[in-house]
């Protein structure tokens, strides 16, 4: 019997080959820096996020992207819950998957995009957790010389992130050159390559100034300065989870758990700024956001505030 012959190429009866995410990964992120200008941090958010979805999607979804149905999307939601992720992580993950399934549909890979269906972020919405102002006090004197091996770096961080509303990536970015301590102003970096003046409170000055003087010429080598304001042990640039270890710390010391990161204390800023007045237009400068919708949930935790002091102090409360 002669050998059976393969089917010529583009033949209906060749299986075509399996479609997955994972194969457009890389292709995404050079999108993300080089159309889209987003900053490092973000891309390699978005990566981590599709990552995950891609490892799902070799398990549980169809051969073709043209099969997906919008069952899928739910399926992959209802996974992320199991495994516990919190509120904003999952909202994070459907921009992540949305934005993915709309660069296949530029790129003429799909027709359409079942992603577009999920949920918007809104109904992911949840209130941030913020520290009272006596809390925030605690914090910013929490490290103790003889107790920590670099007490005036950690009060310096902690009142800078404190005074400014900055993000982690953002002090961590901060260089000598952007720190004008005589106008009580410096210059940071936030998403998208926004640049943008924020202003320290004098109890972050003093602490930066203390930092300056005391110990950071002990921890950097003059030919080894790179000119990054706060640096490690090693004098170099510190990192995100440094800074999430060094608040995390510090928080667990003072009694107010391990949930506390660098970001509750811009939520913090954010919060008792508007407590004291501040106008919203203002807060979102400071806070460096593109859009306004997104300083307005401050005003729905200054108003949760408020509602816990009136069921706390009214006689019918």
């Amino acid at each position: 019997m002669p050998p059976r012959k393969r089917p010529p190429p583009g033949s209906r009866f060749l299986a075509a080959p399996r479609q997955t995410p994972a194969e457009y990964l890389d292709s995404f992120a050079h999108y993300l820096r080089a159309e889209c200008g987003m900053a490092g941090n973000t891309v390699a958010a978005y990566q981590s996020d599709l990552k995950r979805f891609a490892e799902w999607y070799a398990e549980h979804g169809p051969p073709a992207f043209s099969q997906i149905e919008l069952s899928l999307f739910t399926g992959w939601l209802q996974d992320l819950k199991a495994r516990g992720l919190a509120a904003s992580s999952m909202a994070r993950h459907v921009v992540s998957v949305r934005m993915f399934f709309r660069y296949l549909m530029l790129e003429g890979v799909i027709a359409e995009s079942a992603a577009d269906l999920l949920s918007s972020q809104r109904l992911w919405h949840y209130l941030p957790k913020v520290l009272s102002p006596n809390k925030v006090e605690e914090l910013l004197v929490a490290p103790r010389p003889g107790t920590d091996r670099y007490p005036l770096r950690d009060r310096a961080i902690l009142a800078v992130m404190y005074a400014t509303g900055c993000r982690a990536s953002e002090v961590t970015g901060l260089q000598l050159r952007n720190l004008h301590l005589p106008e009580g102003t410096c210059r940071c970096l936030g998403k998208g390559s926004r640049e943008r003046i924020v202003s320290l409170n004098p109890v972050a000055r003093a602490a930066l100034e203390h930092w300056l003087e005391h110990e950071r010429p002990k921890m950097v080598r003059p030919e080894q300065d790179e000119g990054w304001l706060f640096v490690s042990r090693c004098g170099r640039q510190l990192s995100r989870i440094d800074l999430w270890t060094l608040v995390r710390k510090y928080a667990v010391r003072i009694g107010c758990g391990t949930d506390v990161s660098p970001h509750t204390l811009r939520h913090s800023f954010a919060t008792h700024m508007l407590a004291g007045g501040a106008e919203i237009r203002a807060l979102q400068e400071m806070l460096g956001h593109a859009s306004i919708a997104t300083t307005q949930i401050y005003t729905q935790v200054e108003h949760s505030r408020l509602k816990s002091v009136h069921q706390q102090c009214h006689p019918r409360g």
